[in-house]
């Protein structure tokens, strides 16, 4: 059994005190639910959870939470249904369809498609790549840095990869010279790094895309909890994001985009609803939405994401942003104060204040980052993420094979979260650890764990292990 070496009872550090500049981060721009729950210490007492895993699945937005419990007595199946139930249900279901094309300033044609997430939608779309005689008409295109959602869905069909620069502008460059050589019929690329929250220039790929006779689609699952998006503006084909990834429950996920290709495309799931006419030899299939939505649909995942779109749309983008860049500049410098912590990036031009998202990725010399992430959860109430996430290839490029830690956040996020992450980070530093760790199953997890979940909570030894981070 792997453990962890005891250092004395660290003292917490002072967090520094807050510029000015950050004073718009000291409370939430927005409720949401779960804000205030208490998380138990190993040591003893509570603390109010501090969520710095709103990249992961943000927590739904009390005004979605409210908008759940209103819609949810009216549940029930959707385009099958006369009774008074079934009619509102598919009312709000075809409804959010339109709020979710507005929210990404989709065009009046664009196909609005339903799936279980970001991944699914780009799988969908991968199905859909034009054929002649039975061979793709050409390759997808796509970088290095990708979450495995917006890589591996493409390696099933033709396809190239190519290495990002060190920086924006050079990649910009490769990605020119790559679509020079002819024979690519679509570029995938991530609207913002799910790992270090450089936002990518759409707009310019978009256009080197069409320059080359290609359509683009854009991973959003992490732009679009933070950034207005417009694809009718940035001449964008594609666009997959997810609703767990934007205030919303249930794990819904969007596809949205031109409808030729869609509409010629493979249906993505064989059922229900997805036929004109089934026949025991053969079908004749659906256009539209329906082609790919086959059996019942999320309909309150569907409706949630549509309501926190709303919401999101309805943010002030101004306070917007300096909520969040305010957040992310007091934990980056506070950081980068603290002797043996490295803060990562994947491109030297990149923009601190304008080019990045609410998400921060480091590392502490001398301590494996999933027991970095397991002592900040026992012993300070602090969640982040740690090991790989899901973009392998991204993290060998950064020298980080075994993994590195990701504080994320938002919306209902305030400064005093970014300060008790730096306080524990500074205190490991100082002190060391003030509990006796060990790996269970993969993960590391404090010795002689004595705290309990809510009753409701199936307290199961081991679940820590469930994706260990080796492999995560």
């Amino acid at each position: 059994m792997t453990t962890a070496t005891v250092s004395p009872q660290p003292v917490i550090a002072e967090a520094a005190v807050p510029h000015a500049r950050h004073a718009a981060a000291g409370r939430p721009l927005a409720a949401v639910t779960g804000a205030e729950i208490q998380a138990p210490l190993i040591s003893g007492g509570h603390v109010r959870y501090a969520n710095l895993d709103y990249g992961a699945s943000a927590p739904a937005l009390s005004v979605v939470s409210a908008y759940l419990n209103e819609i949810l007595p009216y549940y029930a199946s959707v385009h099958r249904g006369a009774g008074y139930a079934s009619q509102i249900s598919t009312s709000v279901y075809e409804n959010a369809r339109s709020i979710v094309r507005d929210f990404v300033g989709g065009r009046p044609d664009d196909s609005v498609i339903f799936t279980r997430n970001t991944t699914d939608s780009l799988n969908l779309l991968a199905g859909c790549l034009p054929v002649t005689d039975g061979r793709h008409d050409g390759e997808v295109l796509y970088l290095d840095i990708e979450h495995h959602a917006n890589l591996l869905p493409w390696q099933g069909v033709p396809h190239r990869s190519i290495v990002a620069a060190d920086t924006i502008t050079g990649t910009l460059e490769a990605v020119r010279a790559e679509l020079g050589q002819g024979g690519v019929s679509l570029v995938a690329v991530t609207g913002a790094s799910n790992v270090t929250g450089e936002i990518l220039p759409i707009r310019a790929l978009a256009a080197l895309a069409h320059e080359h006779g290609a359509r683009i689609v854009v991973d959003a699952a992490q732009l679009a909890p933070h950034r207005r998006i417009d694809i009718s503006a940035d001449d964008v084909d594609y666009l997959a994001f997810s609703g767990h990834k934007l205030y919303a429950p249930f794990g819904a996920g969007v596809l949205v985009g031109r409808p030729d290709w869609l509409d010629a495309g493979v249906p993505h799931l064989a059922g229900g609803g997805a036929v004109k006419e089934a026949r025991l030899d053969g079908v004749s299939w659906a256009t539209g939405p329906a082609r790919h939505e086959g059996g019942s649909p999320n309909v309150l995942g569907a409706a949630t994401l549509a309501r926190a779109s709303q919401v999101i749309a309805g943010l002030d983008q101004e306070r917007w942003h300096a909520h969040e860049s305010a957040i992310r500049s007091f934990l980056v410098e506070g950081l980068q104060r603290i002797d043996g912590v490295t803060v990562h990036q994947i491109f030297k031009d990149t923009n601190p204040e304008t080019d990045t998202i609410g998400v921060v990725n480091f590392s502490v010399e001398g301590y494996d980052a999933g027991l970095v992430a397991a002592y900040l959860s026992a012993e300070h109430g602090v969640g982040l993420r740690d090991g790989r996430f899901c973009a392998h290839p991204l993290l060998k490029r950064l020298g980080l094979p075994s993994g590195s830690l990701r504080a994320s956040f938002g919306v209902g996020s305030r400064l005093e979260d970014a300060e008790r992450l730096l306080a524990g980070i500074q205190a490991l530093r100082s002190n060391g650890l003030g509990w006796d760790y060990v790996v269970d199953a993969g993960r590391w997890v404090p010795a002689n764990d004595t705290r309990t979940y809510p009753h409701w909570a199936p307290n199961t030894p081991g679940t820590a292990g469930a994706a260990p981070c080796i492999d995560d």
